[in-house]
């Protein structure tokens, strides 16, 4: 038998640098540099924009309905719960419809339809926002105002207002059509992530489907689910033109689901083109209360996701 070959020292090899390595570094470092360089400037653009306005109505600004721009007097408080109701009441529509798009397509839709399905669903995720504004204002909404909101003003209270269609509920089921694809295809995604021996070991445990699916299999993707519903809510926070055909545009508080209404995004479409001095600044401190909800919307996802334990 041939002698041990004597270690070698770690000293003696020589070490190979990859020359691409450090732009490497620097490139991805400038990158993410970049974009918090850009995210500090429009808050302090924001800021810059809105402080006329926060500066000379102070926290009245946030509490208060009053808009004239004749007599330069502001509040944001109007937008700002028109905003948060559509959104909260689009999102209550939308996530059960698309939990149970990604459910059929993922577990019981047979193959051979399943993929056209996912394909047009994945095509209604990408249509302009603007086109669902024209089909809501030209077609839902005249229909909505005739077969369901005429019959139902009549009992006041919850249905009460102008049978016109243009209200906060109509704007809110066009926010769900519109978040709906897109949630489904996350959704489905996400399902599909699951290895299959999960989904087969809860069926040998003798699980039924409905156990299988609600105890097994959301669980198992419950951290994705709670992302993309957040993500869902994050984009009818900020949805500007389909909202501004239909929602009616009164800054008034909604006081029921057939109430006209308006929006942050809406509010700053309808009005900026013509704005000036402090109705411009109000209109930018609009927008800075928009940036700091869908931050809060955003965060709050982050300590959701972070504070499950598996």
């Amino acid at each position: 038998m041939s002698a041990p070959r004597p270690a070698v020292s770690t000293d003696q090899i020589p070490v190979r640098r990859d020359v691409l390595d450090p732009i490497f570094r620097y490139v991805a470092f400038s990158a993410a540099t970049l974009l918090l360089a850009v995210l500090g400037g429009l808050i302090v653009a924001l800021l810059i924009g809105g402080w006329p306005a926060l500066a000379k109505f102070g926290p009245s600004f946030f509490f208060s309905t009053t808009w004239d721009p004749v007599r330069e007097v502001f509040g944001a408080a109007g937008p700002i719960v028109g905003t948060v109701v559509s959104s909260a009441l689009a999102l209550a529509m939308a996530l059960p419809i698309a939990l149970g798009i990604a459910i059929f397509l993922t577990q019981f839709c047979p193959r051979v339809i399943a993929q056209p399905i996912a394909i047009m669903t994945e095509l209604l995720a990408g249509i302009p926002s603007i086109v669902y504004g024209m089909w809501g204002l030209f077609v839902f909404a005249p229909w909505f105002a005739k077969h369901i909101q005429t019959p139902l003003s009549g009992l006041g209270g919850l249905f009460a207002g102008v049978p016109n269609g243009a209200n906060i509920f109509t704007a809110s089921v066009i926010l769900a059509v519109m978040i709906l694809p897109y949630m489904a295809a996350v959704f489905r995604e996400l399902f599909r992530s699951i290895p299959p021996q999960v989904r087969e070991a809860a069926f040998g445990m003798g699980a039924t489907p409905f156990e299988a699916v609600t105890r097994v299999l959301i669980p198992y993707v419950q951290k994705g689910l709670v992302g993309a519903v957040m993500l869902g809510f994050g984009r009818a926070l900020g949805e500007t033109m389909a909202v501004t055909f239909i929602i009616g545009n009164s800054h008034n508080f909604p006081t029921s689901l057939f109430s006209s209404s308006s929006t942050l995004a809406s509010t700053i479409a309808n009005e900026f083109g013509e704005a000036s001095g402090m109705h411009s600044s109000a209109l930018i401190a609009l927008g800075l209360v928009l940036f700091l909800i869908t931050f809060a919307v955003l965060a709050l996802a982050r300590w959701l996701l972070s504070s499950q334990r598996y």
